[in-house]
């Protein structure tokens, strides 16, 4: 069409040469050659079909028509870097909401948070706890941190984090912890294990791996979400099971034992970021958390 707008290539060419009044360090600018600029500058010339610039002396010079399109264009990139600058600067004020299970958050997240804080001051993070009713997707959530397992979601960028390895933990404080700290897996077969409602294959895909029939477990109390489940172990109440990071500062501090170590499933824990939101703040988060469940696992 003849009112078709210019290469927009072509017009960044233009406005940096014309403000600068040379080709070179339009060139140096734009991080091109100087025969790059000189070649949009012709493309321009070409599709307006009049001459933007003339020779004047060793430099160059507009014309009229170069003047003119030189307050237009200086004008209208004016006003976009302006409001591309607005634009960046509401996405870094505004909070970076951050979804999670409340497990994650209470047993994981919350006692490191002032060190991400100490670390990324800039990020403002607003935590949003939820149990599987979480989807960044939905207006008002900026990312999900999940355990999870492929194949991924294609309208996510998924930052894969850690593999998820799981294992039984149980207190001292457990009557029969002096005898089954020493015992193989398969003394578990005789025990009434704590387990959650909201993840029953995980006891069944642990057993499966060690050598163990699942069917032939036994299951007692029953708990709603991993957090309860944990703090029914923490108290003694029986033998849970938990991914590693969410059982690392228990272990650490002697109010849980893992006798039988931990094994990976196929899921991995993750940061999911929409991609039609995604920006550099989800990045810095990824890393930040990387570098997190790296130092705990050292």
């Amino acid at each position: 069409m003849a009112h078709d707008l210019p290469p927009l290539n072509a017009l960044r060419a233009f406005e940096a040469t014309a403000r600068l009044n040379s080709v070179s360090q339009a060139a140096e600018q734009l991080h091109v050659t100087h025969g790059a600029v000189s070649r949009q500058l012709k493309v321009l010339e070409e599709h307006l079909g009049v001459a933007l610039f003339i020779k004047d002396g060793r430099g160059i010079k507009l014309t009229d028509a170069g003047v003119r399109l030189r307050e237009a264009s200086t004008d209208a990139f004016d006003r976009l870097r302006s409001v591309c600058a607005e634009l960046s600067r509401d996405v870094s004020e505004a909070p970076f909401v951050l979804g999670c299970s409340g497990s994650l958050l209470a047993r994981w997240f919350i006692p490191r948070l002032g060190r991400l804080k100490a670390d990324l001051p800039a990020l403002r993070l607003h935590l949003s706890a939820g149990e599987g009713d979480l989807d960044p997707r939905r207006p008002g959530l900026d990312a999900l941190l999940v355990y999870a397992e492929p194949p991924w979601p294609a309208d996510m960028q998924v930052h894969v984090l850690v593999e998820e390895r799981i294992g039984p933990v149980l207190s001292p404080h457990f009557p029969g912890f002096e005898r089954l700290r020493e015992a193989p897996a398969k003394a578990l077969l005789d025990e009434a294990l704590l387990h959650t409602t909201s993840r029953p294959q995980a006891w069944p895909t642990w057993a499966a791996q060690q050598g163990l029939e699942p069917s032939a477990l036994t299951f007692g109390q029953a708990f709603e979400h991993l957090y309860y489940l944990l703090e029914a172990a923490v108290a003694g109440l029986g033998v849970a099971i938990a991914p590693q990071p969410l059982v690392a500062d228990d272990l650490r501090a002697g109010r849980l034992s893992a006798p039988w170590g931990f094994s990976p499933t196929r899921a991995a824990l993750a940061l999911w970021v929409p991609r039609r939101a995604a920006d550099g703040r989800a990045e810095q988060l990824a890393q930040w958390l990387r570098n997190e469940l790296e130092l705990q696992t050292a």
